[in-house]
């Protein structure tokens, strides 16, 4: 199916690495110029540069962006170098550890939260999202979580952050509505992220599950129920961000996607 993302251009914000790094492949591999967000010069493996680099070296176009997507400045810096973007994922934030009757999840930790995970997506909103309504053409795509609607007791502060997100995506689909622009939300469950990878080989090491990727996460499996019987991959979640942000998808607005494998439960 061609996606007819060829001559379109994408920003992916926080694409240096994990979700977001796989969702700027992928939007590259089916023909978009994929703009690489970094909030700082990266180091090693966390970079823009490495991925607009790896993108490029596989026949894509990409090019690496900087700035504080916290901030006002950050976020200008960079619409500016981008100019007009047909296509925003806004996949940037942080989920920050926490727990209600925490003293250190005071206020200060819930407004640090919402400025990463909701203020920064409207910022970019605001300043890409008027050429997207001139143009008569636009896709924008936040990434949720499944938390948002079902949520832990722990990061109260993150999951309620991610709803929030879901509500703006609404909202900004009743501003847009009739200009040719769609707004939706991709709320992933767990994703075999570099992070995700670590932190269960470290679980594994400590139980003596052994370093086989398989047998950890049948082990992950026991811990979360799930009927497809596995967590999802970074490439899976970018196929269907590249579907939401194509021509194809102009009937889906306004909705809070799951891609969760069929749901994840705590089981034990």
């Amino acid at each position: 199916m061609d996606l007819e993302l060829s001559g379109k251009t994408a920003l992916v914000t926080g694409s240096s690495r994990g979700t977001g790094e796989g969702i700027a492949k992928v939007l590259a591999r089916e023909g978009a110029r994929v703009f690489v967000h970094g909030m700082k010069p990266g180091d090693g493996l966390d970079d823009a540069n490495r991925v607009a680099n790896e993108i490029q070296r596989a026949g894509g176009r990409a090019d690496a962006v900087i700035g504080d997507l916290t901030t006002d400045d950050g976020a200008e810096q960079v619409a500016a170098a981008v100019g007009e973007a047909d296509i925003l994922v806004n996949n940037y934030g942080a989920a920050e550890r926490g727990f209600w009757l925490d003293p250190a999840t005071g206020a200060e930790a819930w407004i640090s939260v919402y400025q990463k995970n909701v203020l920064s997506a409207a910022r970019m909103i605001r300043l890409l999202a008027p050429a997207m309504k001139k143009r008569g053409w636009g896709r924008i795509i936040q990434l949720g979580t499944i938390g948002s609607t079902q949520p832990n007791a722990r990061m109260p502060h993150y999951y309620a952050s991610k709803g929030a997100l879901a509500n703006l995506t609404v909202s900004l689909m009743l501003e847009l509505a009739g200009t040719g622009v769609t707004v939706n939300t991709i709320s992933p469950g767990l994703i075999r992220t570099r992070e995700v990878e670590e932190m269960y080989r470290r679980r594994a090491q400590k139980n003596g599950w052994g370093d086989d990727w398989e047998v950890i996460e049948r082990h992950i499996m026991e811990e979360f129920g799930n009927p497809s019987g596995r967590i999802a991959r970074t490439g899976e979640v970018g196929d269907l961000v590249a579907f939401i942000a194509s021509t194809r998808s102009a009937m889906i607005n306004g909705m809070n996607i799951r891609i969760d494998g069929g749901g994840m439960r705590i089981v034990n």
